[in-house]
């Protein structure tokens, strides 16, 4: 029987809220565990209809796509971290090995600073190769929405580079 009514779904989230923690609490991030759950009834609201009268293991399922889903991201911009920075290590031409681990660890400084946003846009376009085209309907705008946001997310990435740059810089400088 679907959840019909808000006072169906608020019996099957009382009836159930207390197990899904324990079950994502077992799973997942101490960090990412209310957002989790929360995203759990949340899709149990949108596909109230679908929801079986034994509400417990369409909920740990739905809970355990949502974790699934979210390591596959992690690893994605994990895995796009480590292809930058082998791409940039691959155009430097240093005579001293240590240019290259410096420049590395200012790219991933300055990705990790970027916001989610503009890590997105740029994935799509380093790290999965789609066309301008492309990449705005996997992000549901327009295609000159998505030139912007990457012209505008590289822009950042660079001053983020500069500013690792110039910190370095001065480190160097007052070191001596």
């Amino acid at each position: 029987m679907p959840i019909a009514t808000e006072a169906q779904f608020t019996e099957v989230y009382r009836a159930h809220y207390e197990d899904v923690l324990r079950f994502v609490r077992r799973r997942a991030h101490p960090m990412n565990v209310d957002d989790v759950v929360g995203e759990t009834f949340l899709a149990a609201w949108r596909r109230r209809r679908e929801v079986p009268e034994d509400a417990r293991p369409w909920l740990f399922g739905t809970a355990r796509n949502l974790m699934l889903n979210a390591n596959r991201g992690m690893r994605r911009q994990s895995a796009l971290v480590v292809h930058i920075g082998r791409t940039a290590t691959a155009t430097i031409d240093a005579h001293d090995p240590t240019d290259g681990v410096d420049s590395r660890l200012e790219l991933v400084e300055a990705w990790q600073a970027l916001a989610a946003a503009d890590q997105e846009v740029l994935a799509l376009h380093v790290w999965e190769d789609l066309t301008a085209k492309e990449a705005a309907r996997v992000l549901g705008c327009t295609r000159a929405s998505y030139s912007m946001r990457l012209t505008r997310a590289k822009r950042r990435l660079a001053g983020q580079l500069g500013h690792a740059v110039a910190e370095s810089s001065a480190f160097s400088l007052s070191t001596r």
